[in-house]
């Protein structure tokens, strides 16, 4: 299984929840992700949540994309 080191990828105050905590919490729990920019994905993509950006169907688009490229 994958693993990833919580303290580079979320804000600190999130870095010891839980996996569900984590997908349940705003987008701006994301290390670099501000308020705003969570306001900002909420309006034009209804995100809310960091589970409901993972699932984001352009983003799976775009990581499809350059995972093709790097294969090549």
């Amino acid at each position: 299984m994958a693993s990833i080191d919580l303290d580079k990828v979320l804000d600190k105050a999130w870095a010891d929840k839980s996996l569900p905590e984590i997908l349940a919490a705003p987008v701006a729990a994301l290390k670099g992700v501000s308020d705003r920019d969570g306001e900002l994905l909420q309006e034009a993509f209804g995100v809310k949540t960091v589970a409901d950006l993972a699932e984001l169907k352009y983003v799976r688009w775009a990581q499809a994309l350059a995972a093709l490229e790097a294969a090549e």
